[in-house]
């Protein structure tokens, strides 16, 4: 099994969604997360991140606050998963929640740090 990251973009907006939507949106990622669980596929929870960030580019290091980009393309969180191989990776994703609210999954597979 390899590592595989996926990365969330877009899906519910927190500043006009009701209560109700966000329970009901939670109890979906935590059932989702469950799934994940118990097909031996979790690696770790990831979290949701912050929309502020900044991004440095270039040789000088320009500094470029966030966010980077329209609202439905900043990465708004991550899970690492494990599969077989992407197109594995990819029938897990479809599953998630995020998908409810018109979201986005970016699959990628984590390349192992080479011992030397």
């Amino acid at each position: 099994m390899k590592d595989f990251m996926l990365l969330f973009r877009g899906g519910m907006d927190f500043k006009t969604a009701t209560p109700e939507q966000m329970q009901t949106a939670m109890k979906n990622w935590k059932a989702w997360t469950e799934q994940l669980v118990q097909a031996g596929r979790y690696v770790n929870d990831g979290n949701r991140l912050r929309p502020e960030g900044a991004v440095l580019s270039g040789k000088k290091k320009d500094l470029i606050d966030g966010p980077y980009a329209e609202g439905k393309e900043i990465v708004g969180g991550f899970r690492v998963i494990k599969a077989r191989d992407l197109a594995d990776a990819i029938e897990a994703a479809k599953s998630c929640p995020i998908f409810d609210n018109n979201g986005h999954v970016e699959v990628r597979e984590i390349i192992p740090t080479q011992a030397n």
